[in-house]
This record gives structure tokens, C-alpha cells and sequence, in this order.
């Protein structure tokens, strides 16, 4: 899945500051943002440095040319190119959906509700990719989150993950119908359906970026 991006990773001097997520969720972003978004606005969104996001963008042109560059009397700024929009297209079959999420709904799932920034995403049909949920926290603490929850669909309700569950065990605590009717309804409305074996991470930050960033470094570990 990440092999493509190995290249921006390959340095003779010192490693790049920033990380797989940046550069997934920096796709993401040009993908929402088709006119084309600048240097500072990127960085910004990514929390990077000015010259991480600086080497991130000429990286991403020059060695694995997924963005170009436009340049007009109103707008300067990178878009994604044929080889980045097939890559976006790639990650979407299996993160489909990433979004803010609302805090009044979600305030009992996840880890520090009072921070009031709560994004989710939707991971596709890797339900065997998870145990306990435990590496998908880690992931979102690594990259300077709050934490993250990860919820199981099982055909009929949103479940927390269990390292049991691929032995069938019967169990698992039951998130309430209120929360699975939230989800659905946000899922449904960017025509999709959540599916047995879907996942839906749920990730909090002390700020929306943080929040993003913490949430899809979760689901990263799933693919």
C-alpha cells in the first residue's frame, strides 16, 4: 500500500521530519482541494514546519510526481496530477471517509471529550487486521493526540474491538443505537453503506489538526 511513497522517505543526509500520515492525509487535502492549496495552508493542516512542508511538496512533485504546480494571476498553489489522483483513489477504497466528528454525540467514546475536537474515519472490511484496538491508540498518541477508539460493525451494531473476537466470542460491549444511527447517517450521506467488517476510528486531539492527524495514523495501521 505505502510502497509507492518509499522514495520521499530516502535521504543521503538526514530523515524527513515528517511522517506516512503527513504525506496521506497532505493527498486527502489536494484531493479536497482541487484549485489547487499553498505551501503555508498545507503546512498548517499537516502541523508541519515550513521546511518540512517545503521538502514534503518538492518531494512529492519531483520524485514520486503526484502534485504539479499552478500558476495563474489569481491562484498559486499544487494540485494532484493523474499518478496522485490514482493513488487518492487507492487509499479511498479503504478509508473512504474522514471527517469531523460532533462532540455531543461522540463525547462518551472517546478519550478527552473536553478537548471538544473529534475527527472519525471509516476503514474498509479490515475487521481481521484488529485485536484490541490498543496499536491503533499508540498510533494516534505517537503522533501527538489525544488517543483513539476504534468501533467494530457486526452487521447490526457498533461493537469495541475484542482480541477474542475472531473466536467468536459473544460478549463484546454494545455502543448505544443512538451512536450507530449518527454514523450511518453521516456514512450514507457521502452514498456509502457501513458493511460487516468495516471499522470506524474516532480520534481526538487538543486541536482539530491534532485530531485529524491522530485519527488517520489509527487507521493507517490497519492497511
Amino acid at each position: 500500500m505505502f510502497e509507492e511513497l518509499n522514495e520521499l522517505f530516502q535521504s543521503s543526509t538526514s530523515k524527513p521530519t515528517f511522517e506516512t500520515v503527513h504525506v496521506i492525509l497532505a493527498i486527502f487535502i489536494f484531493g479536497e482541494n482541487l484549485k489547487g492549496i499553498g505551501r503555508y495552508s498545507l503546512a498548517k493542516e499537516l502541523l508541519l514546519g515550513e521546511g518540512s512542508a517545503k521538502t514534503l511538496l518538492r518531494r512529492l512533485k519531483e520524485q514520486i510526481k503526484f502534485i504539479s504546480l499552478i500558476e495563474n494571476e489569481k491562484r498559486k498553489g499544487h494540485v494532484l496530477t493523474r499518478l496522485g489522483l490514482e493513488y487518492l483513489s487507492k487509499i479511498r477504497k479503504f478509508i473512504p471517509i474522514i471527517k469531523r466528528g460532533e462532540i455531543s454525540v461522540l463525547k462518551n467514546v472517546v478519550v478527552k471529550p473536553e478537548n471538544g475536537n473529534i475527527y472519525f474515519c471509516l476503514v474498509k472490511k479490515v475487521n481481521t487486521k484488529i485485536t484490541d484496538g490498543v496499536a491503533q491508540r499508540d498510533a494516534a498518541i505517537k503522533i501527538n493526540g489525544s488517543g483513539a477508539t476504534c468501533l467494530v460493525f457486526n452487521g447490526s451494531s457498533l461493537v469495541f474491538p475484542s482480541k477474542f473476537f475472531a473466536l467468536g466470542e459473544r460478549d463484546l460491549i454494545v455502543l448505544d443505537s443512538n451512536i450507530l444511527r449518527y454514523f450511518n447517517s453521516q456514512i450514507m450521506r457521502q452514498g456509502l453503506n457501513l458493511e460487516i467488517e468495516d471499522i470506524i476510528i474516532v480520534g481526538s486531539g487538543e486541536n482539530p489538526q491534532k485530531a485529524r492527524l491522530a485519527t488517520l495514523n489509527a487507521a493507517l495501521t490497519l492497511l
